[in-house]
């Protein structure tokens, strides 16, 4: 009986012991989650999501608008001898494409429209725009580019994909809300500015691999107050991201290695002579003026439609025969068997732009055309090279200025690599060097008044340093 009592006590104090125990360890089960909560808040967890899926949004857009000008060129193949076929389908094409773009904006998000950077850029100075950072913008504008780009169309990517980066940005932040970061979505707070600014950095770092070229942008972008903060946010998301996209390419087998977007391989123990400095400056001087036109031409045209209340209400009613007839005009000017043979039509944007980076000299090649591959189609048998690129500068110049006033998510940086080409092969094949001259990167100041991005944005694709002098003077 008294050992049965004894146990009955022990067992009653070591009761509130036990509780006592108990009480700290729930505690420290709130703060470890607490602890933890707050670590999955903070920026690099966020950062690595942003970089993550746009490298993934940036890899898909080019995948399938490279399929879709895969299955362009196949359908044109395809329909040889037959002319009349083959201008029916490489017409009816792209105008199916654009024409679905148009209307896929009007009816999802109509702020997927155009650049987006402009919007941006009054967005970070503190206006509010509604709707420019929704999901569903997210959607038209991705949906719509993809099918822009993949039509073969002079439009570019980088300028909507910056704003498509800021969508992700806002979107993603509303999901990390429920953390503790510093993330937290604050309507038009400091935090919203902080989250915007490496958006900007991983939409250039996606479409370009050029990390350094997104942070300087974001800081071009956002010139009137840039926080130092900032840098290390932007160059991470941006590198990390950069990093993703190349690695996808690696894992498709578009490449054997990591390596640049438009990888060149020009002779570097002798990159330029000393005595052509002052004419990459003359370039530089043409391209500067040739820029300030075509900004010029751009404005002029829209201004054109809207000073004519009629004809802005008429395309306003019926919003598709615009990108219609621009999509249908250009088709047919660049329609291989037709003009398009002088001007190198057959050729696709991408493709173009590749061609460029080779080490042929056109005017001097009487070998096999095989051997040029892509190139080949530069060279015609009774027109001389010269007046096929100046046809090309030409053409190109008034395609990219009437096909950025579409109603279509577009951009204007890429387009301007081909532009100046008049220059960059003329000059290459004129020259006593075999390299082309940095014509084509100068040209870039057309639009983009960002003179450092310009240069580290157009050597970081092709991967060669060397040439950073011979860019760096044109472009100022």
């Amino acid at each position: 009986f008294l050992r049965r009592e004894m146990r009955q006590t022990q067992a009653s104090s070591m009761f509130p012991q036990f509780f006592w125990f108990a009480l700290p360890s729930a505690d420290c089960a709130r703060r470890i989650q607490k602890y933890v909560t707050k670590k999955l808040g903070e920026d690099w967890i966020f950062l690595v999501l942003l970089g993550l899926v746009m490298a993934l949004v940036s890899w898909g857009m080019d995948y399938a608008s490279a399929k879709s000008l895969q299955a362009y060129k196949w359908m044109y193949r395809e329909l040889h001898p037959n002319i009349p076929m083959q201008y029916l389908a490489w017409v009816t094409y792209p105008l199916v494409l654009i024409l679905f773009a148009a209307i896929f904006c009007h009816l999802v998000s109509p702020q997927a429209v155009g650049s987006g950077i402009p919007e941006l850029k009054t967005i970070m100075r503190g206006v509010v725009l509604k709707e420019y950072l929704t999901l569903k913008a997210f959607v038209a504008k991705v949906v719509a580019l993809t099918a822009g780009l993949g039509s073969g169309m002079p439009v570019g990517k980088e300028g909507p994909f910056v704003h498509i980066a800021s969508i992700c940005a806002a979107v993603l932040s509303k999901f990390m809300s429920i953390f503790c970061g510093v993330y937290e979505v604050r309507h038009m707070s400091l935090h919203t500015f902080d989250l915007l600014v490496p958006a900007c950095a991983v939409g250039v770092g996606c479409c370009f691999g050029a990390p350094l070229g997104g942070v300087l942008f974001s800081i071009e972008v956002t010139s009137t107050y840039f926080a130092v903060r900032n840098y290390w946010r932007g160059f991470f998301a941006a590198t990390f991201s950069a990093f993703i996209f190349r690695v996808l390419a690696v894992w498709n087998k578009d490449a054997d290695t990591i390596t640049a977007l438009f990888r060149t391989n020009f002779r570097m123990d002798f990159p330029f002579d000393l005595q052509e400095l002052p004419a990459f400056a003359v370039i530089g001087i043409c391209s500067g003026f040739l820029g300030a036109f075509f900004v010029y031409l751009n404005r002029q045209v829209v201004l054109c439609i809207r000073r004519h209340t009629a004809l802005s209400q008429f395309l306003t009613k019926y919003r598709l025969i615009y990108p219609g007839v621009i999509t249908f005009l250009i088709a047919t000017v660049t329609f291989p068997p037709g003009f398009g043979q002088f001007m190198a039509g057959e050729l696709m944007p991408r493709e173009a732009i590749s061609s460029l980076f080779d080490n042929y000299t056109w005017a001097k090649y009487t070998g096999d055309l095989q051997i040029l591959g892509k190139s080949a189609a530069w060279i015609h048998p009774k027109v001389s090279v010269f007046i096929i690129i100046l046809l090309f500068f030409l053409m190109k110049f008034w395609m990219a200025v009437i096909a950025t006033t579409m109603p279509i998510p577009c951009g204007g940086f890429m387009p301007v690599f081909e532009i100046p080409v008049f220059l960059h092969k003329e000059s290459h094949t004129v020259g006593k060097h075999a390299e082309p001259w940095p014509s084509n990167f100068s040209a870039l100041s057309y639009i983009e008044t960002f003179i450092l991005l310009v240069v580290v944005a157009s050597f970081t694709p092709e991967g060669q340093l060397e040439e950073i002098t011979s860019k760096l003077l044109p472009a100022m």
